[in-house]
């Protein structure tokens, strides 16, 4: 029958050619063996070791009490399992994780030790850093200056960060994050679960928070995206079974909805206001125009006078009704002065060309967007002041882009771009204004600059006053205003104000 025990060889071989670091010492800690896994770790030669303590591979940084507790443990009987730093012949240090077994003799005492090690920096190193890279995203994470949820598949949050604590403490909803996420469901319907199962997620989706009258109070902005966790158990190591989260962001956004609706409404009152003055404009007009034509009916019954051949004409008759006309003519004209309103007298300082073109454009901004107009501004760079008026200056500008933008909407063409640029050329501060509209011809180019002259269609709704107001201006501050002959089609107004001396400038 045979024998159930392994040859002593067996045991010796696998030794050897075993991976881990194996050494055997006598009581004393002197290497009486040591494996090849042992020599290729350390850097030592078998024949090197055999007989020095295992001291040689000690270094200063681990701890005096791991070493005491080792030995307390050692001198009890019992293994021994920790982390020590060791040094290799070569000077280099690595994180050595040791087993040492107390081997008993005959007699019962201590006679050997086994000690078993491997090398374990690589592993130490890189869970430091999955360490530090939890705690550096932890940390980006609650600086962020926006509400951070991440959600599991049974929609429970398993992470957040500081503003969404923040932002739960004083929510209408026990669980914000759900709240607003079922919010973008409804509001995005199927496309919702299209997003969810492409993982293309959402942006932006604005969500307003009712109180109790039914009055949206507050406002957020929902961006959400999906992504998926491998489990790492060891179930899952050949049969995979990701688990699905969403990352959902909220940005409060109320005070930028108040604002919104603050312009909305200055801009309807604004619109109200210039419907009014318009309607002020008219009835003026239609005033003047009811005094003109007394006057003008007694000229045409004095030309008609004049106008009959063969007929005897009372000179002093029509002396008298030329008189007449005369007299009712600066009846109407004194009245038209009375109605003038008075101009607003603003004193001349620099002003920064950039700046007022920047302001003008802002207030056309939604004009702009409404017509589908993409903005070219190309802001010149050091220009000095020029002495000016600024809000004839802002409307100087602002005569011309509105016809630049009047143009553009007249065109059926979707390509519609509307140029700025400004830059010190030929001693002067030189801003050009550019459209791609339909142009003007050659024959009206001087033309455009008189009062009430338009080449829209549909007069009623244009008084063809832009242009006159604009030249009416530059003229006021010296500067130049003419049409570039060259772009076709689209027209290009330039612009040309003097520089001031330093002595005018200050």
């Amino acid at each position: 029958m045979p024998s159930s025990r392994l040859p002593p060889d067996v045991f010796f071989t696998t030794v050897e050619q075993s991976s881990v670091a194996i050494s055997i010492t006598d009581a004393h800690a002197n290497i009486l063996y040591a494996n090849p896994a042992f020599c290729q770790i350390t850097g030592y030669g078998a024949d090197e070791v055999i007989g020095r303590n295992e001291s040689i591979l000690s270094f200063k940084t681990t701890p005096r009490q791991v070493y005491d507790e080792m030995w307390q443990k050692l001198r009890e009987r019992t293994p021994w399992t920790g982390r020590l730093i060791n040094r290799r012949k070569d000077g280099s240090r690595y994180l050595a994780e040791l087993t040492i077994s107390p081997v008993q003799g005959r007699d019962g005492d201590t006679a050997f030790f086994l000690g078993m090690h491997r090398d374990v920096t690589a592993e130490h190193r890189l869970s430091r850093e999955v360490q530090n890279q939890m705690a550096l995203i932890e940390a980006v994470v609650d600086s962020a200056p926006v509400s951070l949820a991440l959600l599991d598949e049974q929609r429970r949050v398993v992470l957040d960060n500081i503003e969404y604590k923040k932002l739960a403490g004083g929510f209408s909803a026990p669980e914000p994050a759900l709240y607003l996420l079922d919010a973008v469901q409804a509001q995005m319907g199927a496309e919702f679960d299209d997003a969810r199962r492409s993982g293309s997620g959402f942006v932006g989706r604005e969500i307003g928070i009712p109180d109790a009258r039914g009055e949206i109070t507050r406002w957020f902005s929902c961006s959400g995206s999906w992504f998926q966790e491998e489990d790492g158990s060891a179930d899952a190591f050949f049969a995979p079974n990701p688990r699905a989260y969403l990352l959902l962001v909220m940005h409060e956004i109320t005070d930028r909805k108040r604002q919104q609706e603050a312009e909305r409404m200055n801009a309807l009152r604004a619109l109200l206001a210039e419907g009014e003055r318009v309607q002020q404009l008219r009835e003026a007009m239609a005033g003047a125009i009811f005094q003109l034509q007394g006057p003008m009916n007694l000229i045409t019954a004095a030309a008609t006078l004049l106008g009959r051949r063969g007929a005897q004409v009372d000179v002093s008759a029509l002396d008298g009704v030329l008189r007449q006309a005369v007299e009712a003519g600066n009846r109407a004209l004194s009245m038209l002065r009375e109605a003038m309103p008075e101009e607003i007298v603003e004193a001349e300082a620099p002003q920064n060309i950039n700046l007022l073109l920047r302001e003008v454009l802002g207030l056309l901004t939604e004009p702009m967007l409404a017509a589908g107009v993409t903005v070219d501004w190309q802001p010149g760079a050091d220009l000095p002041p020029v002495r000016g008026r600024p809000t004839q200056l802002r409307n100087l500008f602002k005569q011309i882009i509105q016809n630049a933008l009047d143009a553009m909407q007249e065109t059926r063409d979707a390509h519609r771009v509307l140029s700025v640029t400004s830059a010190r050329a030929d001693g002067r501060v030189r801003v050009s204004i550019g459209d791609t509209g339909a142009g003007i011809p050659e024959a009206l180019r001087t033309r455009v600059f008189e009062p009430f002259f338009t080449t829209r269609r549909g007069r009623g709704r244009h008084a063809g006053m832009g242009l006159a107001l604009a030249q009416d201006v530059a003229m006021r501050h010296g500067a130049s205003i003419e049409i570039d002959p060259a772009p076709a089609p689209g027209c290009r107004i330039h612009i040309g104000f003097p520089i001031p001396s330093l002595e005018q400038a200050a």
